[in-house]
């Protein structure tokens, strides 16, 4: 995963808060790379089982020192083993927010229909449409006229501009996405700026779920949709297109109008 190269798993932001962060009750233990939600800790703490797993059949949190074969399985909890599953946990988490947070100034003509977490110093500015659950870092500037929906999350500094959509995905720090562009189901790295007009799609024309490139096996991802892998300090040119399912690694760059139909690799 390019996002992992610069970005280690363990401690990648989920909801803005690093995997190894998000709390666990007391005499639980997780496995270093799984995300476990509230409601799937307190059923196992409440349960007679010792061990739960996810859908895979993957040992993901257990009481005491070692996982067993008293097993439950998860309900939203889940191993973190390729890109996709960061937009999982990242939806699962923030869609369970339940109380705002707000701590950054939100212009009166904004509409929030959600509910939100604005850090210090962060800025909503006129014309700003958000819709669904959404974490935004400190520091950050979002709008004027952006709609931002589904479940996500953007990291510190970061602006989100003029007639940007942008859905169901994960920004993270210092990154800019300023103008006339969309981001759809997609995981894109620190300090990436996106050219205006830089769109990635996330559906297949046939409706089947997307497929993707992993080492030399073309993989299923289960997902519907599903849009790019953009790592740190990646640059694209305005007017790039991005095929659904597409990695660009850290350091690359597109020219204006560049259409990505391969993964971009150095």
């Amino acid at each position: 995963m390019p996002i992992l190269l610069t970005n280690p798993l363990a401690s990648f932001p989920i909801g803005n808060l690093p995997l190894d962060q998000h709390p666990l009750p007391h005499g639980l233990t997780r496995h270093p790379h799984a995300w476990i939600s509230q409601y799937d800790a307190l059923l196992l703490c409440s349960s007679d089982f010792d061990t739960m797993i996810d859908t895979a059949g993957n040992d993901i949190a257990w009481k005491g020192e070692e996982p067993n074969k008293n097993f439950l399985v998860a309900t939203s909890s889940l191993l973190l083993e390729h890109s996709w599953d960061l937009l999982k946990a990242n939806e699962n988490h923030v869609s369970q927010i339940t109380e705002a947070k707000i701590e950054g100034n939100i212009h009166a003509s904004a509409v929030i229909e959600g509910i939100i977490h604005l850090g210090k110093g962060s800025r909503i500015l006129p014309g700003v449409f958000i819709e669904g659950n959404v974490v935004i870092g400190e520091n950050c500037k979002i709008g004027p006229n952006c709609y931002l929906r589904g479940s996500g999350s953007i990291g510190d500094h970061c602006h989100i501009g003029q007639a940007v959509e942008i859905k169901n995905s994960i920004i993270l720090s210092h990154t800019s996405i300023g103008h006339l562009s969309y981001v759809g189901d997609s995981v894109i790295g620190h300090k990436v700026n996106f050219g205006a007009g830089t769109i990635t799609s996330n559906l297949r024309h046939d409706g089947k779920n997307h497929r993707t490139t992993v080492g030399d096996q073309l993989i299923d991802t289960g997902r519907r949709k599903f849009g790019a892998i953009v790592g740190d300090h990646v640059h694209t040119g305005i007017n790039t297109s991005i095929y659904p399912g597409r990695k660009l690694h850290p350091h690359t760059s597109t020219r204006p109008g560049d259409i990505v139909k391969k993964d971009l690799i150095l």
